[in-house]
C-alpha cells in the first residue's frame, strides 16, 4: 500500500489502520478525527486522522508495526504539556504514551523506576511519600515522565538528567526495546538524544530510572509547596498554557522573560493568544486562541527581540502538524 496524499484518502487509510487495530484486538484506545485541543495544555489544535493510546509496551509495538505496514506516519505524544498543534491538525497517526505504565517501582532504598505515562507531578508526590528527594523541581509540572525525559525538563536550576540514570525506550527502526545510560555528553539544556537531530530521534521513551536521596518527607513537601506557589504567582495556571515559550540563553545576559518584559510584551495579544500579564515568557490561551494566533504572537516577540537587541529567541515549545516558525 502506498502513501496517498489527498486528505480523504489519508482519512481512509487511517480508518483502515483503526480497523486493523481493532481486528487484532490490540489493547489500546483509539479515535478517528480526534481534536488535539483536548490533548494539549494549550487547548489548541485541529484533528488527528487517528489518535491511539496503547495500554502496554506490547500494544505500542503492535500499533507501530501496523502503521509501518500501512505506510502511515506516526507522531509521538506524551502529556501534551509543551506542544503547539496546527489548526489543520495532524495527518496520519498520533500515538499517545500517556497510558504506559502509570506506576512506579521502588527498586532500592534510593532508586525508583517510573513509566512514561506517569504524570510528572504525581511522580514527585509519590517520591515524597517514600522519603525520596531529588525531583521536587517537577512539582506542579504538567505533562508526563516520558515528555519530561524527552525534553530534559528543567526548572529551578535542576533538570531531569540530574536525577535520571537510565532510560528505557523502544527503537522503532529495530522493533526492539533497549535502555540508555544518561551521560552528560548527550544531555544539555532542553536537549536530549531523543529530540530531532539526536542519535535516538524517533525512539519512544518507555520509562526512566531515577537516583534519589533519603530526606524528611515533611521537608520535601515544604519545598514542593514552595515551588508550586511560585508557579501560581507567575501565572502558570491562570489560563491554558505550555509554560515558558522560549528557552533562556545565558549569552543574552538575562532570561527571555526579562527581555520580553523590557520590550513591553506583558499582556500583548493576537486574538485570544496572549502573553501573560504576570510573566512575559508565558504565552497563554485566553479564550479561543488558534495556533495561527499563537504563532503570530511568537513571531512578533522574536522579531522585536532581534530588532532591538540582536537576540534570536529560540522557541522551547514543540510544534506538531503543518506549522512553521519561519519569519
Amino acid at each position: 500500500m502506498s502513501t496517498i496524499e489527498p486528505k480523504q484518502d489519508q482519512l481512509a487509510a487511517a480508518a483502515a489502520l483503526a480497523q486493523a487495530i481493532q481486528n487484532e484486538a490490540i489493547d489500546a484506545k483509539l479515535r478517528l478525527n480526534e481534536a488535539m485541543a483536548g490533548h494539549t495544555s494549550f487547548q489548541i489544535g485541529g484533528p488527528a486522522d487517528l489518535w491511539v493510546q496503547p495500554r502496554s509496551v506490547l500494544a505500542l509495538r503492535q500499533v507501530l508495526e501496523l502503521a509501518e505496514r500501512y505506510r502511515i506516519p506516526a507522531q509521538i505524544l506524551g502529556g501534551g504539556a509543551n506542544l503547539l498543534v496546527a489548526d489543520s491538525g495532524i495527518r496520519g497517526l498520533v500515538l499517545c504514551t500517556a497510558g504506559l505504565s502509570r506506576h512506579i517501582m521502588f527498586e532500592t532504598d534510593t532508586t525508583l523506576y517510573a513509566g512514561a505515562g506517569m504524570p510528572a507531578d504525581r511522580l514527585c508526590s509519590l517520591a515524597a511519600g517514600l522519603s525520596l528527594s531529588g525531583l521536587e523541581f517537577i512539582s506542579a509540572l504538567p505533562g508526563s515522565v516520558g515528555g519530561a525525559v524527552f525534553m530534559n525538563a528543567r526548572c529551578y536550576e535542576r533538570e531531569i538528567a540530574d536525577a535520571a540514570v537510565t532510560i528505557d525506550y523502544l527503537d522503532v527502526s529495530k522493533h526492539c526495546c533497549d535502555n540508555l545510560q544518561v551521560a552528560p555528553a548527550e544531555w544539555a539544556y532542553k536537549r536530549t538524544p531523543f529530540m530531532p537531530g539526536g542519535r535516538l530521534a524517533g525512539a519512544v521513551v518507555l520509562g526512566a530510572r531515577f537516583q534519589m536521596s533519603k530526606a524528611d518527607p515533611a521537608e520535601i513537601r515544604r519545598r514542593m509547596q514552595e515551588l508550586r506557589a511560585d508557579r501560581v504567582a507567575k501565572g502558570h495556571f491562570d489560563f491554558p498554557s505550555a509554560g515558558s515559550m522560549f528557552k533562556n540563553n545565558r549569552d543574552f545576559g538575562r532570561p527571555s522573560g526579562a527581555i520580553l518584559d523590557e520590550l513591553g510584551f506583558r499582556g500583548r495579544r493576537v486574538g485570544d493568544a496572549m502573553v501573560s500579564p504576570k510573566h512575559a515568557n508565558i504565552f497563554v490561551n485566553a479564550g479561543q486562541a488558534t495556533a495561527a494566533d499563537m504563532l503570530q504572537l511568537v513571531q512578533e516577540a522574536r522579531r522585536a527581540a532581534r530588532e532591538c537587541f540582536g537576540f534570536d529567541l529560540e522557541i522551547e515549545v514543540q510544534l506538531m502538524g503543518d506549522i512553521d516558525l519561519a519569519d
